[in-house]
């Protein structure tokens, strides 16, 4: 027998309302979650009443389920430049982060770096790809490298801004105890700088997955003989609107799957973030 029992009960009723609150918000994240899905629906099904109710042909504008069955029925063709075109995307990104550390790094380290440098980042954001695409192409060649690079411009920039910021906001504090025990600058980063960025990294890296497919596309609208973004040309001189339709699938579910990825890997390479979470929540 508990020695106070008016203590177990009230320490009962806090367990029982703390318990409420988690099923609560739980049901609140699906509601959350369950309307934009519902909103989304019912978009799909009006636009298939309107469609088959209106009479409109396919090559003005065909009906979801029309979508569909040439997503199916051409599905070996949409694999197979799909497979190239997120070959590409993950080569740019490959590229992208390898250059996006050794560059923060150096921006980090100096102050004049960073006023030469980030200036001209900010002004290759203000270039279309689509203007830059044909010049990559005329010093590249047709193959994947310009591709590539088309993804690189398209990528590095938020992940190098995130990762230098992250870098800037560490606390002087962590960096003068390395410091004051003999630390050298190589080891200021690698045991303070860079883990403390980490998750600043993880979140440039996010948007910057999600800009790696549409970088592919762009690069193969201008010249390739492959990938989703060709297909989706050689469908649109056809008029093959339900193509065109299913090929906007592709890459919008592409992009998705590689945003999960980087998702995916920064919930395995910051597993404290996930405790963290987790420990909020309760």
């Amino acid at each position: 027998m508990h020695p106070f029992p008016a203590c177990a009960k009230a320490h009962a009723g806090f367990a029982l309302l703390r318990s409420d609150r988690q099923v609560f918000s739980g049901l609140n994240m699906n509601r959350r979650s369950l309307y934009p899905a519902l909103a989304m629906a019912a978009l799909i099904v009006l636009w298939e009443i309107l469609v088959r109710a209106l009479g409109v042909p396919s090559y003005v504008l065909p009906a979801p389920t029309q979508v569909l069955k040439a997503l199916y029925t051409d599905r070996a063709a949409l694999l197979a430049h799909s497979a190239v075109t997120v070959g590409e995307a993950l080569g740019g990104m490959g590229i992208s982060l390898v250059c996006a550390i050794l560059l923060g790094i150096l921006m980090d380290a100096s102050e004049g770096v960073k006023a030469c440098v980030y200036p001209v980042l900010v002004v290759t954001q203000t270039v279309p790809m689509i203007v830059l695409s044909p010049i990559l192409i005329l010093y590249l060649g047709f193959g994947a490298a310009p591709k590539i690079l088309t993804v690189v411009l398209m990528c590095f920039f938020p992940v190098v801004v995130s990762f230098a910021d992250g870098m800037a906001q560490v606390d002087p504090n962590y960096v003068n105890l390395i410091r004051s025990y003999g630390g050298s600058a190589l080891q200021v980063y690698t045991q303070v700088k860079i883990p403390y960025a980490l998750p600043a990294l993880f979140s440039g890296l996010k948007v910057a997955a999600t800009y790696s497919i549409s970088g592919a596309v762009v690069g193969e609208w201008v010249a390739s003989q492959s990938g989703i973004g060709y297909y989706l040309l050689r469908v649109k001189n056809s008029y093959a609107l339900d193509k065109m339709f299913a090929s906007v699938l592709v890459i919008i579910a592409l992009s998705l799957m590689m945003n999960g990825l980087i998702w995916i890997i920064s919930r395995i390479c910051l597993p404290y973030l996930n405790r963290k979470r987790g420990g909020n929540k309760k």
